[in-house]
C-alpha cells in the first residue's frame, strides 16, 4: 500500500473520512448496510484497495460499541452456524485480492450486493409467513446459512463490504431488530479481528495507516450514540426498508464509480 497518500489528504477529504467515521458508528447501532456508503467515501478519498486497511480498524472500533450496546440480544445458534462458511469466504477473499484490480474488486462486490437485495425483496414479498431465527435448522436453511455465510466471509475480506450480504441474511431469516443488532455485532467483531493478520500480511495496514485510524476513531462514538437512540424510533418495516435501501445504495455506487 502507498501509504504516503494518506498524509497528503486535504481538509476537505480528512472531513468527508470523519462524517465516514460518523456514519460507520450509526450503521453498528442502528441501520447495519448503511456502511457500504462509508465504504464508498473511503474508496474515493484514498486508494481503494489502501481504503480498505484503513477502514478496517474503523470497523472494529464501531463493532465494540454495538456490542457493548447489544450484546444481551445476540443469538448465538445462528452465529456458530456462520462462522465456518465465514472462514472459507475470507480465505477465498484473500486469494482474490491477490490478484484482482480495484475495478474488478468493486464491479464483483456491487453485483453481489444488488443481488441479494434482490432475492431479500422476493423472498419477502412471497412468504407466507415470517421464518424465525431456528429456522436454520432445516436443510434449506443450512443450505442458506452457508451460501450467506461464503459471501458474507468474501465480500468483508475483499471490500469490508459483508455488512449488506449479513444483512439480506438476517432479514430473510425473520430476526426483529434487537436480535438483528445483537447478533450481527457479534459476528462483524469476531470476523473483522479475525482479518486483521490477513490485511496485515497484504500490506494493507501499517503504522501510517493506524494513525490515520487514530485520528477518526473519535467520530464512531457520536455515531454510534446517535443511532442508540434512533433505533428506538424507528419501527420494524421502516427498519427493514432502510437496510435493503443501504444495501442498493452500496451496491450501485461500487458499479458506477
Amino acid at each position: 500500500m502507498n501509504t504516503m497518500t494518506l498524509w497528503h489528504i486535504t481538509g476537505w477529504e480528512f472531513a468527508a473520512l470523519a462524517f465516514a467515521a460518523l456514519l460507520v458508528g450509526f450503521s453498528k447501532t442502528a441501520v447495519s448496510g448503511a456502511n457500504t456508503v462509508s465504504l464508498a467515501i473511503f474508496a474515493a478519498v484514498l486508494p481503494a484497495r489502501a481504503s480498505t486497511g484503513v477502514l478496517l480498524p474503523i470497523l472494529i472500533a464501531g463493532d465494540l460499541l454495538a456490542v457493548a450496546t447489544y450484546r444481551r440480544h445476540a443469538h448465538w445458534p445462528t452465529l456458530w452456524r456462520l462462522f465456518p462458511a465465514v472462514a472459507a469466504g475470507v480465505v477465498v477473499g484473500t486469494v482474490f485480492l491477490l490478484w484482482a484490480d480495484d475495478a474488478i474488486v468493486r464491479t464483483s462486490i456491487g453485483a453481489i450486493l444488488l443481488l441479494m437485495a434482490a432475492v431479500t425483496v422476493w423472498r419477502r414479498r412471497t412468504a407466507d409467513q415470517e421464518e424465525e431465527p431456528d429456522s436454520v435448522t432445516t436443510r434449506s436453511g443450512r443450505i442458506k446459512a452457508r451460501s450467506y455465510g461464503v459471501l458474507g466471509g468474501f465480500t468483508t475480506m475483499v471490500a469490508n463490504a459483508g455488512g449488506p450480504v449479513m444483512s439480506m441474511y438476517l432479514l430473510s431469516a425473520g430476526f426483529r431488530k434487537l436480535g438483528f443488532l445483537g447478533t450481527s455485532a457479534f459476528f462483524f467483531l469476531i470476523v473483522n479481528v479475525s482479518k486483521l493478520p490477513f490485511s496485515a500480511g497484504l500490506g494493507l495496514i501499517d503504522g501510517r495507516s493506524l494513525l490515520l485510524d487514530l485520528a477518526l476513531v473519535a467520530f464512531v462514538v457520536p455515531g454510534a450514540l446517535f443511532g442508540k437512540w434512533a433505533v428506538h424510533r424507528i419501527n420494524q418495516r421502516l427498519f427493514e426498508q432502510l437496510v435493503i435501501a443501504a444495501t442498493v445504495v452500496g451496491g450501485l455506487q461500487l458499479l458506477l464509480r
